[in-house]
């Protein structure tokens, strides 16, 4: 067998625990940092008024409740039995994330309130641009090796927040150096966007509808190997 037609069965015993327990790792990475960048990014919002500071805080709460989801996945003897819950809740969070930042970056677009410079903001929004990658890497790769959709959709998810860390830079800095206000709710308005987007995939990305290889892009072992 080659390894382009390796499944997830066929993953050693050895190996699978290895690989496990990096994405504990990971994820428990993942968590601390996204902590720390919930709460200044939420604290940062909340004092310029900044509908996509916030957005982007609850966007890192979101990260955590999806890797508190993927670890408390992997805990178990038999992960695979929790990537349904697991695949649910990292959908739902995306959802509920989108209809806040919408209604909120609403409020600004029409004068309800204008987002103020935030330094702070600017500063973590380009940190997050370097070490969201890193990790959304590790994970990404570790979840394909193993099989585990709900692994890579967590990957998926933290690569997002790099995105969105752009996003986020992008309307920080034409507000602060342009006086463009509503550049920072539509910076909001793309977080939201890439929300949906990865809530709804994850959601069809059901272990039970959708095979792991289409989630992680793996191709199935050939007929004859599976007898």
């Amino acid at each position: 067998m080659t390894a382009a037609t390796v499944s997830r069965n066929a993953v050693a015993p050895a190996r699978r625990k290895t690989l496990q327990r990096r994405i504990r790792l990971v994820v428990a990475i993942t968590i601390a940092y996204n902590v720390i960048e919930a709460v200044v990014a939420l604290a940062a919002g909340t004092v310029a008024s900044s509908a996509a500071l916030i957005g982007f805080g609850l966007d890192s709460i979101v990260e955590v409740l999806s890797a508190a989801a993927v670890a408390w996945q992997f805990a178990a003897p038999d992960p695979e039995k929790r990537e349904k819950v697991a695949l649910r809740v990292i959908a739902i969070s995306f959802i509920g994330l989108a209809v806040y930042v919408i209604a909120d970056a609403g409020m600004s677009l029409f004068g309800l309130r204008e987002a103020e410079h935030s330094p702070a903001g600017i500063v973590l929004a380009a940190v997050s641009l370097v070490v969201m990658p890193c990790l959304s890497w590790f994970e990404r790769r570790t979840g394909r090796e193993l099989g585990s959709a709900s692994a890579v959709a967590d990957s998926k998810q933290t690569l997002i927040c790099s995105y969105l860390s752009a996003a986020l830079l992008a309307g920080l800095l034409l507000n602060s150096l342009l006086g463009w206000a509503w550049a920072d709710s539509v910076a909001a308005l793309v977080i939201a966007a890439f929300a949906i987007r990865e809530g709804m995939e994850a959601w069809k990305g059901d272990a039970c509808t959708v095979p792991v290889s289409a989630l992680t892009a793996e191709r199935p072992a050939e007929a004859g190997e599976q007898d």
